[in-house]
């Protein structure tokens, strides 16, 4: 499938901002599951400098300055992605023994995805977290029923409320809540997992979201979304990731589009920066996702 994908901040100062530094995580990834065709990022006002660079997670992000007095800035990110469908699984690894392959052990083979088995700025490793996953997590379960399972218990017991979190919100308190979005769904069930000891990561990016029947489709009317991806050790060699999404009860398809990956909300978000002035600040965000020959229709 063939996606356009338009991506616009705009923030609004009072007073005037003199200077800003900028990072941006707005490109997405190109792999074998799933081609980037084009990108353009379009910035107002116009930036001094501007730069892309490859982090340790392997995102590209951008980098910008701007040096020149501004009371708006506008960033545009439009892309087109070719995606994939997701291929079946075809492993059955207990959790038990995924749990254990991420343990450190004298002159075993080290692999990197052990290092999503740790804790993160909002998703700790908890015994509350640990209780509410071991319900799932039964004595041999293979470790893909196991996550799809409380996939599902997530969906089903927490609830989807915009106002309820905000984007520095913990997992622990959006695990207390019962409540939040996208981001507080990805954070928690990340949370589980990596207090059973398991490696997983965030994922941001896109969902593909169609109007209802007879309705068009509005542009700016989508959002950025986020779930995560489950990993799957093997015997044999290299390990492959499972993508979960929380928010919906499914796993994701070729109607998504990754943006980033991290260990949490904090390593992959798509704008921040440091500005002098601009004490007050609005911002707002507008996102189409949408096939290329309905674009705009």
């Amino acid at each position: 499938m063939l996606l356009r994908v338009v991506h616009q901040n705009e923030y609004v100062y009072a007073p005037p901002v003199k200077t800003a530094q900028h990072m941006a995580h707005l490109k997405p990834a190109h792999d074998a599951h799933q081609r980037l065709a084009s990108h353009r990022l379009r910035i107002a006002p116009e930036p001094e400098q501007l730069r892309e660079g490859v982090d340790v997670f392997g995102n590209t992000r951008a980098y910008f300055s701007v040096q020149s007095v501004h009371e708006r800035l506008e960033v545009v990110a439009d892309s087109l992605v070719s995606t994939t469908t997701t291929p079946p699984i075809d492993n059955d690894i207990s959790w038990e023994d995924a749990r254990e392959r991420m343990r450190y052990q004298r002159g075993s083979h080290y692999d990197p995805a052990a290092g999503f088995a740790f804790a993160s700025t909002y998703v700790p490793r908890h015994e509350r977290l640990l209780e509410y996953a071991l319900s799932s997590f039964t004595a041999g379960r293979p470790l893909v029923d196991a996550a799809r399972e409380l996939m599902h218990r997530i969906h089903e017991d927490f609830e989807y409320v915009a106002a309820a979190t905000d984007v520095g919100t913990p997992a622990l308190k959006a695990f207390e809540l019962r409540q939040g979005v996208c981001q507080d769904f990805a954070h928690v069930m990340l949370g589980c997992l990596r207090s059973l000891g398991l490696a997983a990561r965030y994922v941001s990016g896109y969902l593909l979201t169609e109007p209802p029947p007879g309705m068009p489709r509005l542009v700016g009317a989508d959002a950025s979304h986020a779930w995560l991806a489950l990993y799957l050790p093997r015997a044999d060699g290299a390990g492959e990731w499972m993508g979960l999404d929380p928010t919906n009860d499914r796993s994701p398809g070729e109607d998504y589009v990754r943006l980033a990956t991290g260990r949490d909300y904090a390593d992959v978000s798509p704008m921040r920066g440091v500005i002098q002035g601009g004490a007050n600040h609005t911002l707002k965000v507008a996102v189409t996702v949408a096939p290329v020959p309905k674009f705009g229709a």
